[in-house]
C-alpha cells in the first residue's frame, strides 16, 4: 500500500475512536499536514508529517506505515514516529479561567471575545 486518505489513517492507528471524529477533526483545521489545513480526503504518504491540535495538547506524528485496518494500540504504534516535544506538567485547569466571581455581571463585548479566543485554542 502506497496511499491511504488521512481520516482512515488516523483512525486505524487509534488516534481518534472513530472515523467520522478523524473527518470532522480534520475539516475543523485540526489536522495539518507539513502545516497546511487539509480534508479527511487527502492522499496520505509515507514520510509526511502530521499535527494534530486536540485536548489542549499538541502533537506532531512521522507516517512509518500506512495501514488500512484498525488494529491492535501494539501494532499502531509501530505506525508512526512521535515527534512531539514533552509535555510540561502543570496545574492549568482551563474551565477556572472560564467562570466569573460572583456579582461581576455579564462579561463585556471585548471580555466574551477573549474568552472564546481561550475556548478555541483547546479545539
Amino acid at each position: 500500500m502506497e496511499k491511504i486518505r488521512v481520516d482512515k489513517w488516523l483512525w486505524a492507528i487509534r488516534l481518534f475512536k472513530s472515523r467520522t471524529l478523524a473527518s470532522e477533526a480534520c475539516d475543523g483545521g485540526k489536522v495539518k499536514i507539513d502545516g497546511n489545513n487539509l480534508k479527511a480526503s487527502k492522499i496520505l504518504l509515507l514520510g509526511d508529517v502530521i499535527t494534530i491540535k486536540h485536548n489542549y495538547n499538541l502533537k506532531i506524528f512521522k507516517v512509518v506505515k500506512l495501514i488500512e485496518k484498525r488494529v491492535s494500540a501494539v501494532i499502531a504504534v509501530t505506525c508512526y514516529e512521535d515527534l512531539s516535544p514533552p509535555e510540561e506538567p502543570s496545574d492549568f485547569i482551563p474551565s477556572a479561567f472560564a467562570q466569573r466571581d460572583k456579582g461581576m455581571g455579564r462579561p463585556t463585548k471585548k471580555e466574551r471575545r477573549n474568552i472564546d479566543d481561550f475556548s478555541s485554542w483547546k479545539d
